[in-house]
């Protein structure tokens, strides 16, 4: 009779759901959070460049904004222009 009611009872599944909700928690802070942050900053980025700033790309190509297009940006470097997507500009230089 005790062996047959031991078996009866299952274990709480509480403290699985609540292991769950925590990993939950911890992956939005640490991974979903910041990466929504970067992609809001490069945004701004993009939407704040003008005409003649300078900037650096994500692959080290320095250059002066000359044309911006609704998909990209032409880039002045010393012997011509390259284009490339707004999303690789990587951040405006100083004019010191």
């Amino acid at each position: 009779m005790i062996l047959a009611q031991a078996a009866e009872t299952q274990p709480s599944s509480i403290p699985t759901l609540i292991l769950f909700l925590f990993l939950g928690v911890v992956f939005y802070l640490m991974i979903i959070r910041p990466q929504r942050s970067r992609m809001r900053k490069q945004q701004e980025l993009a939407d704040s460049l003008e005409i003649g700033d300078r900037v650096q790309t994500v692959g080290g190509i320095f250059g002066a904004v000359r044309r911006i297009d609704e998909d990209g940006v032409v880039l002045d470097v010393e012997n011509g222009a390259l284009k490339f997507s707004k999303r690789a500009i990587a951040s405006k230089v100083n004019q010191d």
